[in-house]
């Protein structure tokens, strides 16, 4: 049955408008298909979403026509949405903060397609939880992605680190190694770039660091930039504003030897049927945090 009306979640009470405004014109995805996703994601979806700012990546009208990214708070938000006021240059910036399934359902029926998030905590800002290598490819060939993120395990594994993988929903792959809170966000990009240096130096003809994309070239685009302070990232199981509405999704490694494998398989039509035949890959996430002093010594000696 489609959402549509009042409805009550988490006890709170959301009046749903227009649920039949078309957001995916090519799928005929509607906005109640987006809140109906969102509100059965949001056990999977909330422990990567909670206690950050988010900024809500909206689109009124469909993902065809413009859309715009909310940092500020609406006034017109009820005042049980959580929020977090964070310093900016030249002022403050009050952000949602998403911890609870009302809360993904009222900021979806905003039209809000994808919730990014910081990767740091409201009590600690400036000391990120997780460290991201957004693997971005120029073309259509995800081989190279593929290939890439393979690299990338291997060497983190050298380093003892643990490494998650997920699809982006767009066009590449991230690698995450989630950290305790230890040190903020300079220290963690700076290993981040060094790292990934040390990938690009394996294969230069197939990756690059060139922040111009005119000097790309073909290259695989390795994007570290993502770990500095209020930078965003899209969630696990965020929808991104794609045709077919894909989904950005936990993967198990040994399923980059699919070769049917691309960064959009997963949207809000099939992503469920995955979730109930397959243990989530990203289970013990939480649990896998670790500091970045010891891989650090190991990174210098690899350098060297």
């Amino acid at each position: 049955m489609a959402i549509s009306g009042v409805i009550r979640v988490d006890r709170r009470e959301i009046e749903i408008s227009r649920p039949e405004k078309v957001l995916f014109p090519d799928d005929g995805i509607t906005k109640g298909d987006l809140i109906e996703y969102y509100a059965r994601i949001a056990p999977r979806m909330l422990p990567h979403l909670r206690d950050r700012p988010l900024t809500l990546e909206r689109y009124p009208n469909g993902i065809n026509t413009k859309r715009f990214f909310q940092k500020e708070v609406s006034s017109y938000f009820p005042k049980w949405i959580r929020t977090v006021t964070v310093e900016k240059v030249g002022g403050t910036v009050t952000h949602v903060v998403c911890n609870d399934t009302a809360t993904l359902v009222y900021i979806a029926n905003q039209a809000c397609v994808t919730p990014h998030i910081f990767l740091s905590r409201t009590d600690k800002l400036d000391v990120p939880d997780q460290l991201v290598f957004d693997l971005d490819p120029q073309g259509d060939d995800f081989d190279v992605v593929r290939a890439t993120a393979i690299d990338f395990k291997q060497l983190l594994d050298e380093l003892e680190l643990p490494a998650f993988l997920k699809t982006t929903g767009s066009r590449g792959l991230h690698v995450v190694v989630p950290l305790q809170r230890r040190e903020p966000y300079d220290g963690v990009r700076a290993f981040g770039r060094d790292l990934a240096g040390i990938i690009v130096s394996r294969a230069p003809r197939a990756r690059t660091m060139e922040q111009l994309k005119a000097n790309r070239g073909n290259r695989i685009f390795i994007d570290t930039n993502r770990n500095g302070y209020a930078q965003l990232v899209a969630p696990a199981y965020a929808v991104r504003a794609r045709k077919g509405a894909p989904v950005s999704v936990p993967l198990d490694w040994s399923e980059l030897k699919k070769k049917d494998l691309r960064a959009n398989s997963f949207t809000i039509r099939n992503v469920f049927t995955r979730l109930d035949r397959i243990t989530d890959p990203w289970a013990d996430f939480w649990d896998s945090a670790v500091s970045l002093a010891g891989a650090r010594r190991k990174l210098g000696r690899l350098a060297g």
